[in-house]
Parts: C-alpha cells; sequence; structure tokens
C-alpha cells in the first residue's frame, strides 16, 4: 500500500476509534449501560485495524490481545462482587484490543479517577440536594439524593463512560511522550 494511503487510513481508523468511544461514553452516560452491539462493534474494528497495519496505536497482536485478556479478567473480578456490570467489562476487553497492555494502566488511572469524582459528588449531592436538577442529569431519574427510595441496584457511575473518556484523553495527549 502506498504510504500516503497507508496514513490516510490510519487517520480513518483512529477518527473512527474515537467515534466508538464518544458513541460508548454517551450510550453509558444516558442509559447506564453498555449494549453488546456496540462493544461488537468496537471489537471488530480493532481486530480489522490490526489485521490491516492500520491501528491507530503500534502494537503488535500479542500487546493487544495481553490488553483484552487483562482487560476483561481484571474488571471480571469487581463483576463477579457485583460493584461492577457486565458492559462495562466487556468493553475493557474491547478496549484492550485497541490500546493494548501498556496503556490500560494509565487508562484505568484516569478513568477511576473520573468515576471517582462522579460518586463524590453523588454523595455530596445526596447530602446537600442544592441542585436538583443536576442531581437527574449526572444520575438519572432512578437515582434520587433527595434520600427517596431507590432500586435495590443502582448504577448512577457509568464506568464505561469515564473509560472512554480516558482513552480518548490518552489518545490524545497521553501518547506524546511514548
Amino acid at each position: 500500500m502506498q504510504p500516503l494511503l497507508l496514513e490516510v487510513c490510519k487517520k480513518a481508523m483512529t477518527s473512527a476509534y474515537l467515534i466508538w468511544l464518544l458513541f460508548i461514553a454517551i450510550y453509558d452516560f444516558r442509559q447506564r449501560r453498555v449494549p453488546n452491539w456496540l462493544v461488537l462493534a468496537g471489537a471488530f474494528l480493532a481486530l480489522a485495524a490490526l489485521s490491516t497495519g492500520m491501528a491507530p496505536i503500534e502494537q503488535d497482536w500479542t500487546a493487544a490481545l495481553l490488553g483484552a485478556g487483562v482487560g476483561f479478567g481484571f474488571l471480571l473480578l469487581f463483576y463477579a462482587l457485583r460493584v461492577m456490570g457486565a458492559g462495562d467489562v466487556k468493553f475493557a476487553g474491547a478496549l484492550g484490543l485497541w490500546v493494548g497492555l501498556s496503556a490500560l494502566p494509565p487508562v484505568w488511572l484516569i478513568g477511576s479517577l473520573l468515576a471517582g469524582l462522579h460518586a463524590a459528588l453523588w454523595l455530596a449531592l445526596q447530602r446537600w440536594p442544592v441542585f436538583p436538577r443536576l442531581s437527574l442529569v449526572l444520575f438519572g431519574p432512578s437515582s434520587s439524593p433527595q434520600g427517596q427510595p431507590a432500586p435495590t441496584r443502582v448504577r448512577f457511575i457509568p464506568y464505561a463512560a469515564y473509560l472512554a473518556l480516558a482513552a480518548a484523553v490518552w489518545m490524545v495527549w497521553g501518547r506524546q511522550g511514548s
């Protein structure tokens, strides 16, 4: 393949990757779930990018598959403890295909910090409900910070969305040092 064409294809694949992350983030923020079709679309796109040499992040198959396995396996522990949804776990596996094993720790760190800020804000708004509309926007109608009864299993932190945002941040700024 011509070098110019390859560069254009890599840029297109980078755009597709960032758009996929955006879809994941929007869907998880709005629905508090990540659909299988969206996770599978990202995984298939990552496999296509790897097999054609157009992956936006230079890595080999071993790093990508290790990233997928570690991403899925590590978050599977949290799913088993019933503190994380299955969509978050599957998304972490698909994300590992894109970023590889070496990028997972910074992505997890950034995503966990964002999710922690979300949780802290939720606790603050639960204790001091000064902005009820903000509560509805951030946490949805199913979790009311005013002390009203909520469903037994509320997923108020969209962890996949925060991982997606962290992966986009890492893609744009974090790779510069690599």
